[in-house]
């Protein structure tokens, strides 16, 4: 499936993208494009859209993206519930203080922006600290 987002990726959509690809559609396309053109790209190629206002899988009832995906397609691994906090702190302004790992990871985020501005090569090189960050969440909800 196509899936379409906001360029210039950040916390929530470097997250959902790992999360989508790993947990929800395998062999996912993703396009970063400005937000003024997400309804246009939903509308004529069926792309389904992620972190953006006014869609599904966007913030919602004080939610993050990454937490409206795990929702809506009712995952439960703990440890997916886990890193759901620290992605919802990093990325949800004014709550960074609510998990230890949040700051770390916005950091994170901050200096793969940095070093990979092209949105595709910044996912390609963050999945690996999502995978890390994964394989901690699940020895710590184990």
């Amino acid at each position: 499936m196509l899936w379409v987002t906001r360029s210039h990726v950040h916390v929530d959509r470097v997250a959902c993208p790992w999360l989508i690809s790993r947990f929800v559609d395998s062999e996912a396309e993703f396009l970063f494009i400005p937000d003024n053109q997400i309804e246009i790209v939903v509308s004529e190629i069926g792309a389904i859209p992620f972190d953006v206002s006014g869609f599904e899988l966007g913030h919602k009832n004080g939610k993050c993206s990454f937490e409206s995906i795990v929702e809506r397609y009712e995952l439960t691994d703990k440890a997916l519930l886990r890193l759901a906090k620290i992605v919802h702190a990093a990325d949800v302004k004014g709550d960074l203080h609510t998990d230890p790992i949040a700051a770390g990871l916005e950091a994170i985020a901050v200096g793969y922006s940095l070093r990979f501005p092209d949105d595709h090569a910044n996912l390609a090189h963050q999945f690996e600290v999502y995978d890390a960050l994964y394989a901690w969440c699940r020895l710590e909800t184990k």
